[in-house]
């Protein structure tokens, strides 16, 4: 069982990093910088960024963040510092990208009766069970 539970977590720390590497990138093209505007905009946590730079300039700097957390994921599985910080900052993105589900407006609606959203979001709660697991594995003895 010792190695089912090892090799869940590194399946899922490995699925993390796919995600921030496939994403991180997605954030330098002019789609993706469009896309994000809508929710990043209306986010307590990340609307002060569009006074600093252009919709463009906001995506890269996620992008760049994105890809420094997947990078100490992927140093985690050596290195415990680089797990706590990668716990950490992947923490703070999968909890800001849930924020988006109570500041974009019009984020929920019905389907049917019953209530729906933009899933992309609400699958962030993996991977936000993912960065607690991170952070877990890579405490301070």
């Amino acid at each position: 069982m010792k190695n089912l539970k090892s090799i869940g977590y590194k399946l899922g720390v490995i699925a993390t990093i796919v995600v921030l590497v496939w994403i991180g990138l997605l954030k330098f093209t002019p789609s993706e910088a469009a896309a994000i505007k809508g929710y990043a905009s209306n986010s307590f946590l990340m609307n002060w960024l569009y006074s600093l730079a252009s919709d463009q300039g906001v995506s890269n700097f996620i992008g760049i963040f994105e890809l420094i957390t997947a990078a100490l994921l992927i140093v985690s599985f050596w290195n415990d510092k680089a797990g706590r910080i990668g716990g950490y900052l992947s923490a703070v993105i999968f909890l800001t990208t849930l924020s988006f589900l109570a500041t974009t407006p019009v984020i929920w609606k019905q389907m049917d009766g019953i209530p729906v959203t933009d899933f992309f979001v609400v699958k962030d709660l993996a991977f936000l069970a993912v960065s607690l697991q991170v952070l877990g594995n890579h405490q301070p003895l």
